[in-house]
């Protein structure tokens, strides 16, 4: 008999659904990196949770006017 695939629990994620990498290679939706986005679910929660404490800066850099 065939085991039934296990499911994943809820995993937190800062996706917005507007999957664009900007001009500096960060999503202009999330502002996580192509290589962050594609890895996020084999990233450990710590991990997840880094790059997401990181995010408000990458936000504040990406449309910084100065």
């Amino acid at each position: 008999m065939v085991e039934p695939a296990l499911t994943l629990g809820a995993i937190e994620s800062p996706c917005i659904g507007t999957c664009t990498l900007g001009p500096e290679g960060l999503c202009i939706g999330c502002f996580r990196s192509g290589e962050e986005i594609a890895g996020w679910l084999a990233f450990s929660p710590e991990q997840r949770r880094d790059i997401i404490s990181a995010l408000p800066e990458r936000a504040q850099r990406l449309f910084d006017d100065g």
